[in-house]
């Protein structure tokens, strides 16, 4: 057991009792325990295979190759349409997860042979994403804003361009790239703060208001 989860499941304000239960079961299969995101996370061999986490409406076991096992219990989710990779298990009480104890112990068993193998979900780049018209018109008519773009990061870039064509009017997306322009011409992401990183990582807390 790790201190920091320790402190981590002391503060945890919702679904403490369901997150240490999955710990027990993380620990079972033998991964070792550490605290990355600000979560409780489980490796093996320095390589991570799940995650715990906690929601309003649940909690999750979370696979990072969720994607490339089996789920013969069809029990696991994307969060999010546009994720790739992991897979959750989402977790609303005790009595679910001594239900699905052992299921849970032999997804997680698959999940450290598939990281044994040496298994890579094959992903989508960059390339593989349809821009936008609007997106490249601006790109067109706007040279310093081309330049701003094309010198974003990929990750970045690609959280435009999925987020401006997730508008299905066109006069939606142009609002859309209209209003992240400032952002987009200082070189910041869609998701990043004002302390000037994305709120996803590890030293952001997430409690800053984001870029203006």
């Amino acid at each position: 057991m790790n201190s920091e989860v320790d402190a981590f499941l002391e503060r945890a304000k919702n679904w403490k009792s369901e997150m240490t239960y999955l710990r027990k079961i993380a620990l079972d299969c033998g991964l070792t325990e550490e605290l990355k995101w600000r979560q409780p996370c489980y490796t093996y061999n320095g390589k991570n295979i799940i995650i715990i986490g906690a929601f309003k409406e649940f909690c999750v076991y979370s696979f990072f190759k969720g994607a490339l096992l089996q789920d013969k219990g069809k029990l696991l989710a994307k969060q999010g349409e546009n994720v790739q990779s992991a897979r959750v298990l989402q977790i609303t009480s005790v009595d679910q997860i001594k239900e699905l104890e052992q299921t849970i112990k032999e997804y997680t068993f698959e999940a450290i042979e598939v990281e044994k193998a040496g298994l890579q979900v094959e992903k989508k780049t960059l390339d593989d994403y349809d821009v936008p018209t609007e997106l490249t018109e601006k790109m067109n008519e706007d040279a310093n804003f081309k330049s701003a773009f094309e010198n974003l990061t990929p990750g970045r870039r690609k959280a435009y361009i999925l987020h401006f064509s997730g508008a299905k009017q066109s006069a939606t997306r142009v609002n859309r790239i209209e209003k992240y322009t400032p952002r987009i011409l200082k070189g910041k992401g869609i998701n990043d703060c004002v302390c000037g990183h994305s709120k996803r990582m590890p030293n952001c807390d997430g409690s800053h208001k984001k870029f203006e």
